[in-house]
């Protein structure tokens, strides 16, 4: 049973940026293909051919997709999986059909997940740590650079939250570090809009704090492969 936290009762559900911008995760596309399961050379070609999901671009040219161009991706795979063709599958996805042999969860129990949270802030920190245990994730909290590089040489988490400004504004050299060190998903969160950089350092997601709860757990749900609308019976946990 949930335990009542205020933050729940948020109505709002999208986040908008200083410039009143969309600010739902933002991913890159070597997220979306491990969230779709479908190859990077694909999403381009799907791009490329039918211009069904075009994604924004970051100032270096790098691919950046929201939340609504993921689902896109997966209903368009989903059909494809069940028999349609691509061109067919494109049609579908661009007038919002659905699709009712859509995957869902294959019953598989869950392994253990653990998530290395590296926050500057331990009101925020706490609030976030509460949201992913609330959901059965084990949190290793830390507050310090150094901390988080040393729990990821030790033993490399399933999932790393790097709030950009930890350590005093040190988020972005620790992204990066992280990711040459591990192949495993990077969320970077932060009050500033800071996304496109994120990106490029290496995340695989941004979310604008403060944080919607639900967005943010269906955000690490979806770069950990737990949504059940990105799981089909093929993929694992």
């Amino acid at each position: 049973m949930r335990h009542h936290c205020p933050m729940y009762d948020r109505q709002a559900p999208e986040q908008m940026d200083s410039e009143g911008a969309s600010a739902r995760p933002v991913y890159s596309i070597g997220a979306v293909s491990r969230m779709t399961g479908v190859a990077v050379a694909t999403i381009r070609n799907w791009e490329e051919r039918y211009g069904g999901v075009v994604p924004g671009r970051s100032a270096g040219g790098q691919r950046l997709y929201s939340r609504n161009e993921v689902d896109r991706l997966q209903l368009i795979r989903g059909l494809i999986d069940t028999g349609s063709g691509a061109a067919e599958a494109h049609r579908i996805a661009a007038i919002g059909a659905d699709d009712p042999q859509r995957p869902g969860r294959d019953g598989t129990p869950r392994r253990h997940l653990v998530i290395l949270l590296a926050e500057r802030d331990p009101y925020a920190a706490e609030l976030a740590e509460y949201f992913l245990r609330t959901e059965g994730y084990e949190v290793t909290l830390v507050f310090d650079v150094s901390e988080a590089r040393r729990r990821v040489d030790e033993a490399p988490p399933d999932l790393i939250v790097i709030e950009w400004l930890v350590g005093g504004g040190m988020g972005g050299p620790l992204c990066r570090e992280v990711r040459a060190k591990t192949s495993r998903p990077i969320l970077v969160i932060s009050s500033l809009a800071v996304g496109e950089a994120a990106i490029e350092a290496g995340a695989d997601a941004f979310l604008l704090k403060p944080l919607d709860p639900l967005l943010f757990v269906s955000s690490v749900k979806d770069l950990l492969g737990e949504s059940a609308y990105l799981r089909g019976p093929e993929r694992r946990p």
